[in-house]
């Protein structure tokens, strides 16, 4: 939760009017190297949604993360567990292990009935975009697949760019903050 990208994404979409809710997931907290079962994971995420609902009550919920962080968040909410959540985004969706292509960890995307946002980076070693272009064109006006060139998974790009990760990541915050304007503009506001 307190990696410098984490901190540095938190505040460019800060920046750009989106508040940020992050948390720990309890073997990061404990320090332990292997991440918990996914049960445990996708607890978690409900868990942090609840207590952001709270934090934030009356605001419309995005949810999402980096990576497994995401991947697990939308496994929540295939699961039913996000009920209050309007859309999810996906800092570097982990398709799959690097070098080990595949899109068994997207088969649950079928069930989440909440719009996606993924941002991907070209050279992102843990999606393939010639598999996860079909996985998001599968979910059909549900998926927005936002790909970032020369960008790896953690979102550094190339000296030859011709941009800096910096910039990339005040990229990522408006690209979140436009779509996430286009989505909360079509769907009623939460009850209270």
């Amino acid at each position: 939760m307190a990696h410098p990208f984490l901190q540095t994404l938190s505040d460019e979409l800060n920046a750009v009017g989106i508040a940020t809710f992050r948390y720990q997931f309890p073997y990061m907290e404990q320090r332990r190297g292997a991440p918990d079962r996914p049960p445990l994971l996708a607890a978690t995420v409900a868990a942090a949604i609840e207590a952001a609902k709270k934090t934030a009550a009356g605001l419309p919920l995005l949810a999402g993360g980096k990576s497994m962080g995401g991947r697990m968040t939308s496994q929540a909410a295939a699961q039913g567990l996000l009920d209050d959540v309007r859309g999810l985004v996906f800092f570097g969706f982990p398709l799959h292990p690097p070098g080990n292509p595949g899109t068994k960890r997207a088969d649950h995307l079928a069930k989440v009935t909440q719009p996606m946002l993924f941002l991907q980076g070209t050279r992102d070693t843990f999606a393939d975009l010639k598999l996860l272009r079909p996985v998001s064109a599968k979910l059909g006006s549900r998926a927005i697949l936002h790909v970032i060139d020369s960008a790896d998974h953690s979102f550094h790009v190339l000296k030859s760019s011709g941009t800096t990760d910096a910039a990339v990541l005040g990229h990522l915050a408006r690209t979140t903050a436009s779509w996430a304007d286009r989505l909360l503009s079509r769907q009623p506001s939460v009850g209270h």
